[in-house]
């Protein structure tokens, strides 16, 4: 009988006195005997470790990527915006933490809270057990969002700066919690809305609009806000533009000099200070002014960046432009 042939194999041995390397020769037979030793080895360890099979690679607002287990199937917003659409694309039972501002629909008043936004409670959330928190750059201290990783809780980070941004982070929601169809019809019936809107007032004249977001100091739309996008879409021009990015001060005598012909004073609810009247009231030689226009708005539409942002389109081009939007079809 013919010997098998040797095959030499590289078997590394941890000793006493540290690792050496030792070559041992086996027979092709022995060698295959050792291979599917390692095999059924390797079988077993897989069914005690998970693979990952579920995992998934999503990827935030901010460009950043998040390996997830699974699913999320227990989630906390700590974004108004993202709370009404987890609600409106029918994800509300993923829901198990909110903030004290997620206040719509009424039904979000319901879920436990996790206290505001700028300093959520972290016991409160860790005791929620959620497998992803939905969080914002622009509202959220990055310190929550490190003290979170830290803890081994994913963050989604949104940061929506356009009115196409908000359409697609209610897509992105939908991604991550397996309602991307309801997200995607949701997000068609709010771009045909805003169709709609661009439509009626795409031939009309477009008066200068002055948007107060806050009075004292007056802090206004400026380049990039989505409230400029907003009054732009409305078939309006801001008056503030260009004044700076975002959203910055602005000065009352450099509103008085663009003569705004529709003023419109946001409102953030109770307890969150006038919206001054009396200080535009009293500049009356304004077009603004002469004309009555001078209109207080929610801000809650105007700023949570969440479906009813359309709402506040069509409220915007109404009050721009009111003799195109009759009252009983403003929505």
């Amino acid at each position: 009988m013919m010997e098998s042939p040797r095959v030499p194999v590289m078997v590394v041995a941890a000793v006493s006195s540290g690792v050496g390397k030792t070559t041992i020769t086996l027979s092709v037979g022995e060698r295959m005997k050792v291979r599917g030793a390692l095999i059924a080895g390797l079988v077993m360890l897989a069914a005690l470790v998970p693979v990952g099979a579920s995992a998934l690679t999503v990827t935030d607002q901010t460009g950043r990527s998040l390996t997830l287990p699974a699913l999320p199937k227990r989630i906390v917003s700590l974004v108004p915006g993202a709370t009404e659409m987890l609600f409106a694309i029918g994800a509300q039972d993923r829901l198990v933490g909110v903030t004290d501002f997620c206040d719509y629909p009424p039904e979000a008043r319901r879920k436990p809270s996790v206290g505001g936004m700028l300093a959520p409670s972290l016991e409160t959330m860790v005791a929620l057990k959620p497998d992803l928190v939905v969080a914002t750059t622009s509202g959220n201290r990055e310190e929550t969002v490190a003290q979170l990783e830290r803890l081994g809780i994913a963050v989604y980070l949104v940061n929506p700066a356009s009115v196409g941004d908000v359409l697609r982070m209610m897509e992105g929601l939908g991604e991550i919690t397996e309602r991307r169809e309801a997200a995607g019809q949701a997000v068609a019936r709010l771009r045909q809305r805003i169709k709609s809107v661009a439509e009626r007032v795409a031939a009309r004249p477009r008066p200068r609009v002055l948007y107060v977001l806050w009075p004292e100091p007056l802090i206004v739309p400026g380049r990039g806000a989505v409230v400029s996008e907003l009054i732009a879409l409305a078939g309006g021009e801001s008056v503030t533009a260009e004044a700076g990015e975002g959203y910055p001060r602005y000065s009352i005598e450099a509103a008085v000099a663009r003569a705004p012909e529709v003023i419109l004073l946001a409102r953030h609810g109770a307890g969150t200070g006038p919206v001054a009247r009396d200080r535009w009231e009293r500049v009356a030689h304004l077009p603004a002014i002469r004309s009555g226009r001078l209109h207080t708005v929610d801000g809650d539409l105007f700023h949570r960046y969440g479906p009813r942002i359309v709402d506040a389109l069509q409220e915007l081009a109404r009050l721009i432009h009111p003799d195109a939007f009759p009252r009983a079809s403003a929505r």
